[in-house]
């Protein structure tokens, strides 16, 4: 059997319920509503670690983060009996392994590496990520690197993404126009791949870095959504939203805490401005497929790491196992082998883009995953619970999340605190029935417990119970995110500290 070619196409913190053809009436997503129709949507997708670093180790390794001891966007140390390495202790990276299976591999985009120019496996790498660091970053990044080679009337701009720090949830319109922002880049150079000659399979992994943060979709975008034909937050009791202290704390480090509803909706507007131009990238991806004539043996999977918040449950950015943090978008198409637009329910994460690949490739690779096309054909069972984990096992930042069938049970060390909803009576996780259901949040619990008990996770527990501690408001101080490899890490004592040598310089 001909082996596939293997697209894997990422989006940054797009929520589960950011597609038109998945039930969002709102918004303007042909090209994902093409992918909806060319295979199966997975409608319970989820982000084991909903955070950026954590989540993409996980896909390059199939590993959740009791193996990866990633479950943040910081490595925790291994533990004894683990290798020293992410690749010790999981196996080699996904690109590298298909490589070793004789793909071409090509990789554009976010890879959010340490460092930033990791060796994960592909033969042709190019890196774009969100900051620069250094001088050097900046330079050999690949994107900063070409809008400084060949289009140097931007290089200016500092942050060529959008504004951050205390902009970073303020709505703003791109400081590029759309044909050269980090988006077409990377649409134009995954489609310079896609045109490569050659004889073997490929595999690409194309990484968008919207609509992260800040919200600035470049002109048109920026205003095709009026703020007004935008739904509100929905939010519950402030004793259930915020039981997690990673809310509160997350709000008030990311200049989030005082966003009213009216500025709530503006960000909406935006941040959907940001999927519909992804969206239009994306269509000139497929175009290129399509225009293939192996387009029908070429699978394609489409996701996010994490979503985000947007003012649901008074919340914003990630890293809380609320849905609209947790869950993604999962999108899995493959003309030749698989049905065309089929919705399903069958939980499924991150983790197991690995056994996607790897099965397609003719050489499944479960690791902590689940086989997902062998549970397609039938010849798998799904997965009856699914694990989400964030925080360091042993400390008050730890977290565990149980989903089962209809139920979510997540676990806080933090104060020892407990949730429990029943998703399919309250998807918008409004009432915690903890107390109500005892028996269910005791069988998730045990649960937990378990999943607790892989060597990478024990520091979690106590005997046979989760480990607690006593609740602890975090100290949280504001997030500076300035264009460093320019020198650039604050603001100013006194404006003339930026004036000053601005002036003298000619003010250029």
């Amino acid at each position: 059997m001909t082996r596939p070619n293997i697209l894997f196409i990422m989006t940054d913190q797009q929520r589960f319920d950011t597609i038109a053809a998945l039930g969002n009436d709102v918004i303007h997503t042909p090209n994902m509503d093409r992918l909806v129709r060319r295979g199966v949507s997975f409608t319970r997708g989820y982000s084991t670690c909903p955070v950026c670093v954590a989540a993409r180790t996980t896909i390059r390794t199939g590993c959740d983060p009791p193996t990866t001891r990633v479950f943040s966007n910081s490595r925790s140390a291994p533990v004894p009996g683990q290798a020293g390495t992410l690749e010790g202790r999981c196996g080699d990276y996904l690109a590298r392994t298909l490589s070793a299976m004789g793909y071409r591999t090509f990789g554009v985009g976010k890879f959010h590496t340490a460092p930033w120019d990791e060796d994960i496996g592909y033969e042709s790498q190019l890196h774009s990520e969100e900051l620069y660091a250094s001088p050097r970053q900046r330079r050999e990044e690949a994107y900063a690197g070409w809008i400084a080679r060949e289009h140097p009337e931007f290089d200016y701009i500092e942050a060529l993404m959008g504004e951050r720090t205390e902009m970073y949830y303020m709505p703003q319109a791109s400081p590029l126009p759309a044909h050269l922002t980090l988006e077409s880049w990377a649409a134009d150079r995954s489609i310079e791949a896609l045109q490569q000659p050659g004889d073997r399979p490929f595999f690409g992994f194309v990484s968008f870095i919207g609509p992260h943060p800040p919200f600035a979709p470049p002109v048109p975008f920026n205003r095709i959504y009026d703020p007004d034909r935008m739904p509100g937050p929905v939010r519950g009791e402030k004793a259930v939203d915020h039981m997690d202290e990673q809310i509160p704390y997350m709000n008030r480090i990311i200049w989030a805490d005082e966003i009213n509803d009216a500025l709530t909706r503006t960000l909406k507007a935006r941040y959907y401005g940001e999927i519909t131009y992804i969206d239009d990238c994306l269509g000139r991806i497929l175009d290129a497929v399509e225009a293939r004539a192996d387009a029908n043996d070429t699978l394609i999977c489409f996701f996010s790491d994490h979503g985000d918040h947007l003012g649901d449950h008074t919340a914003w950015q990630k890293e809380s196992f609320f849905d609209v943090s947790a869950r993604v978008p999962f999108l899995v198409s493959w003309p030749a082998r698989l049905p065309r637009d089929v919705r399903r329910d069958d939980l499924v994460c991150l983790t197991d883009l690995f056994a996607i690949a790897t099965h397609a490739a003719g050489q499944t690779q479960v690791r902590d995953g689940v086989d997902v096309l062998g549970a397609i054909e039938g010849s798998v069972s799904p997965r009856e619970h699914l694990f989400g984990y964030y925080g360091e096992p042993g400390t008050d930042r730890f977290k565990i999340m149980v989903r089962s069938e209809d139920w979510k049970y997540i676990y806080l060390a933090n104060g020892g605190g407990e949730q429990l909803f029943n998703t399919a009576e309250d998807p918008a996780e409004i009432a915690n029935r903890i107390e109500t259901d005892r028996d269910v949040a005791d069988g998730l619990y045990r649960c937990a417990v378990e999943a607790c008990g892989h060597p990478g996770a024990s520091g979690a527990l106590v005997g046979k119970n989760l480990r607690s501690f006593p609740y602890t408001r975090w100290k949280a101080s504001r997030i500076y995110q300035f264009d460093r490899s320019r020198d650039v890490r604050g603001f100013p004592g006194h404006p003339s500290e930026v004036l000053g040598p601005w002036i003298r310089r000619g003010r250029r």
